[in-house]
């Protein structure tokens, strides 16, 4: 197999966690390999990224809307990327065993939107921030909390291992993180801390609106299914033609195939509800591979 086809491949098998942190390491690579050549040749290369950040003035983003989303894929550092990187994929392969790679995004994204609107709020509410200059928000942290809260809220009694803690419930694990932000606010960076808040209440928002039938972020998914699909080219249907049979009853035939499937269909609910009541009880980690590769693939067929 070529090289070509076999990143054709590992990008079409990729899940949506391992491709949004493609991208985020992708552009980061790119952005300080742009700083690397301004150094050497001496010439200004923040312009740049004051484009892309996202600002705490509501005149400044007037003029770059986009900033709201793409602020979320810039960061300041190393230990910035690796950290919200390892958390994205830590909480995103829990995420998918129960939802869809779909509705991820629309945590992520959402995330980020209410991260961005609560960090402006912020500088232009409270006091402690009268004496600011310019400031800007930048890094995929909002949307990234908004993804562990949201499942860490649907899934709080289940325990992961931890190196050195050993086993701790999920919800631990983010309610951690987010008395972390609160505590820091005062210490520095509180724009950053407020905005990752916003996306914790995000998530938090978002599933327990789920777990009451709401679903608050479908009209964003169709939106980004509109986006999507301007950049897809829609087959022409071929014309149907109509055959008819002799000597044989197909409407008897047909009953049989729909109480088939939905026998097939009662059989996978059950085995799932099976499995989801082991992960409450043993944890994620008792497990087989079979089972969780069967739990993985269900998430992704809703």
């Amino acid at each position: 197999m070529k090289a070509s086809d076999k990143l054709k491949y590992k990008l079409q098998t990729a899940t949506v966690v391992e491709k949004l942190i493609a991208i985020n390491i992708l552009v980061f690579v790119l952005l300080y390999l742009f700083k690397t050549i301004a150094f050497l040749f001496q010439f200004p290369s923040n312009f740049f990224m004051e484009w892309f950040v996202f600002p705490k003035e509501p005149g400044e983003f007037i003029f770059k809307p986009w900033s709201i989303v793409t602020y979320a894929f810039l960061h300041s550092g190393i230990w910035h990327i690796l950290s919200n990187m390892l958390i994205l994929y830590f909480s995103g392969i829990y995420f998918l065993n129960y939802f869809s790679p779909k509705r991820l995004l629309n945590y992520f994204f959402l995330g980020v939107i209410v991260g961005a609107l609560v960090y402006m709020l912020s500088y232009n509410l409270f006091p402690a921030f009268a004496a600011t200059g310019r400031s800007y928000l930048l890094g995929a942290s909002a949307g990234v909390m908004a993804v562990l809260v949201g499942i860490a809220t649907y899934i709080p009694n289940m325990r992961v291992r931890l190196v050195l803690l050993g086993s701790i419930k999920f919800w631990y694990i983010a309610g951690f993180l987010v008395l972390l932000d609160v505590i820091q606010i005062p210490m520095g960076n509180a724009g950053g801390h407020l905005a990752h808040l916003g996306g914790a209440l995000l998530g938090y928002f978002y599933t327990t609106q789920l777990q009451k039938g709401n679903d608050i972020g479908a009209w964003f998914e169709k939106i980004m299914d509109g986006f999507a699909s301007m950049f897809t080219s829609t087959p022409k249907k071929a014309k149907m033609k109509t055959v008819y049979r002799k000597g044989k009853d197909t409407s008897a035939s047909n009953k049989r195939t729909t109480a088939s499937a939905r026998m097939n269909k009662n059989e996978k609910q059950k085995r799932i509800d099976n499995i989801l009541d082991k992960i409450s009880k043993s944890g994620y980690d008792s497990l087989s591979k079979e089972e969780k590769d069967f739990l993985f693939k269900a998430g992704k067929e809703d």
